[in-house]
């Protein structure tokens, strides 16, 4: 993978994510650090438990913006 395909990794200077954890939703996995194109990111997270309930916890808060008057 390129410095295109992930900005802030590469030789540009950016340091990269540590010990962040990511959740890629083309594969569906955790990955530690900025392994993936961002626009199949999400995070970043803290541990790898929250990164594995990513999905989740997004379907959360759009059920709650969805349920919030103001949105109605």
């Amino acid at each position: 993978m390129n410095a295109e395909e992930n900005p802030g990794s590469g030789p540009s200077g950016d340091a990269p994510a540590g010990e962040k954890f990511w959740f890629n939703t083309k594969t569906r996995q955790v990955e530690r650090g900025r392994q993936s194109a961002w626009d199949n990111r999400m995070g970043p997270y803290d541990t790898e438990e929250e990164a594995r309930h990513a999905l989740d916890a997004a379907a959360e808060r759009s059920a709650e913006w969805d349920a919030d008057d103001w949105n109605t």
